[in-house]
Formats: structure tokens, C-alpha cells, sequence
């Protein structure tokens, strides 16, 4: 392997062994470009380490690193920092990258000399692998979105794992940033479209795996309080202002201590894939009503679905 190869795909991996090996398989599947897959093991519990370890035994493009759990922040300030290649591309553990996914991002961004960022659409799949939706971002609106102030408007690319960028630059702009346990890719993508254009190639080159606790709603509102810090950054940044009092605000933001199982977000997430289901035609989309319903009795737009058939 090439001590500076084309790509370094970076992943953190946490108690990920269900999916992993499909993950691990996509990128080695990967053609066109040079690469390593630099994955960050965040103290994992499960068997994700030996699967990583059998990988990495096999093939010396994949070179993995262990660390005590530190959250998904700190792991890829770890992983970008052991990067080598030109660019680095992320990857999250039970998503896959699909067919050429590398070597197409590159080539845009070669292609466009003075790009930031390049990223692409994303399929989401439900828990049992169902299509649930596609999202391709506007490649017009691409930057002016990235470099907006508004809350409303901001947007990045499609997913946090279907991003590309340039280790050069991500090392200009201050990379990740520990201050952010939430959103630490918004903070980042902000950073960057202010030193060139968002990319956008709106074909499906990446598809992630949705659960429920991850479209729940259990982190909504440290998730806003973010959004809004990292905000105003971006606003302190431009005027030439110390962000430490954004900084410092972000660094308080963080999971609470216990969080109780709220059934009725729940209900409203497996509604919500029951929905995509239903749109899609798929026959399994009253399963999820179902189980909506005996997360949260009185969830009465899954009953009226069931009602409606």
C-alpha cells in the first residue's frame, strides 16, 4: 500500500458487529482509487474488535486503532489524525458505500480545484434492510445552505458518512472539534464551505442503516441547543470575534446523565418508518403501526393508519 494513498476512509465503531462486516466489505469492494480504512474502535464490548482484527489481518489497507469509549467526537479527531491520504471520506459503522462511490467523489473533486467539500445522495434503510427514502440534496443550493446563519435554512450534505474532503484542508480549518458532542459534522461543514464550494453529486452513492433510537427525537433538544452554537461560531468567526463564549456553551451541551425511555417518541419513529413503508408500497408498513402502538397505546396515528389500512 502506498504510504500516501488517494483515499483514507475514516470510521469509529462502537459495539457495531451486527453490520459491520457488510460495512467493512463495501469499502474493500471499493475500485479506482488507492485507500486505507482507518477505523477507530471506541471501546467496543462486543466482537467488532476480532472482526476487526481478522480484516486488518487479511488485507494492510486496514489499519485499525483501539481506544477506551470516548464518544463518536473524539474518535474521528483520532482517525482523521492517522489519516495519509489526499482526501479523507467518512464512513459509518452499518452503512455501506456503494459501487464507485470513491472513485466518483474524487473525480469531482479533482475536477472542481477550488471544492471544499464533496458529497452525494443517500438511501435510508429501515431497521430490517426496507427502502425507506432517498435524499439528494439541491446541488444549487449546495454552499449558499452550508454558509447560512438561519437555523431554518442551514443544510449540509445528505449524510454525515456520504462526505469528502481534502486532509489539507481539514487540517486548516481546525478539523473536528471536541467542544461538540452533537452535530460535530454541521460545526465542521460550516468551517469548510467558508474555504470553497459544497459539492453535491446527486446520485445515491451512499446508503445508511436507520434505527429507531436514532430518528427518536431523545436528543432534539441538546441537538438544537448545537445547532445554534455552532451558529454562533460561524457569525463570531466571520466577524473576526473570538468564538470561545460559542465554544464554551457547546462544551456543556451533552447527553444527560439518564435519559428515560420515552415511549411516545418511540411510536413516533416507528410511525414515521411505517409511513416511508406505506408511501413505498411496502406490505411490512402496518408491522410497524403495530409495534408503534404497543410502544404507545394512545399513538391514534398509527391506530388510524391500521383503521384506513
Amino acid at each position: 500500500m502506498s504510504d500516501r494513498p488517494d483515499v483514507s476512509v475514516v470510521m469509529s465503531v462502537y459495539n457495531g458487529a451486527e453490520h459491520l462486516r457488510e460495512t467493512l466489505d463495501s469499502i474493500m469492494a471499493q475500485e479506482g482509487v488507492s485507500f486505507e480504512l482507518v477505523v477507530v474502535d471506541d471501546g467496543s464490548t462486543d466482537q467488532s474488535a476480532k472482526i476487526l482484527e481478522e480484516y486488518a489481518s487479511r488485507d494492510e489497507r486496514v489499519r485499525v486503532f483501539q481506544q477506551d469509549n470516548q464518544g463518536l467526537t473524539k474518535s474521528l479527531i483520532r482517525g482523521c489524525s492517522e489519516a495519509r491520504g489526499k482526501y479523507i471520506a467518512r464512513q459509518d459503522a452499518g452503512d455501506v458505500s456503494l459501487t464507485d462511490r470513491l472513485v466518483k467523489q474524487v473525480n469531482c473533486y479533482d475536477a472542481n480545484g477550488h471544492a471544499a467539500l464533496v458529497s452525494c445522495g443517500t438511501r435510508f434503510m429501515g431497521p430490517n434492510r426496507e427502502h425507506l427514502y432517498d435524499v439528494s440534496p439541491e446541488p444549487s443550493e449546495a454552499t449558499t445552505r452550508l454558509l447560512s446563519l438561519d437555523l431554518n435554512e442551514i443544510r449540509g450534505p445528505s449524510h454525515h458518512g456520504s462526505a469528502l474532503f481534502s486532509k489539507e484542508l481539514y487540517n486548516r480549518v481546525g478539523g473536528y472539534r471536541s467542544s461538540f458532542y452533537f452535530a460535530q459534522d454541521l460545526d465542521l461543514w460550516t468551517r469548510l464551505a467558508e474555504n470553497g464550494p459544497h459539492i453535491i453529486l446527486p446520485e445515491i452513492l451512499y446508503q445508511s442503516l436507520v434505527d429507531v433510537v436514532s430518528i427518536s427525537g431523545l436528543y432534539r433538544k441538546e441537538q438544537i441547543q448545537t445547532a445554534k452554537a455552532i451558529l454562533d461560531c460561524a457569525r463570531r468567526r466571520r466577524k473576526g470575534l473570538s468564538e470561545a463564549p460559542a465554544l464554551e456553551r457547546a462544551e456543556g451541551i451533552s447527553p444527560p446523565a439518564k435519559r428515560h425511555n420515552n415511549r411516545l417518541s418511540r411510536a413516533r419513529a416507528l410511525y414515521f418508518i411505517g409511513v416511508c413503508l406505506k408511501e413505498r408500497k411496502n406490505p411490512m408498513a402496518p408491522d410497524y403501526f403495530k409495534r408503534a402502538l404497543r410502544a404507545y397505546p394512545l399513538h391514534l396515528k398509527s391506530a388510524a393508519r391500521l383503521l384506513l389500512g
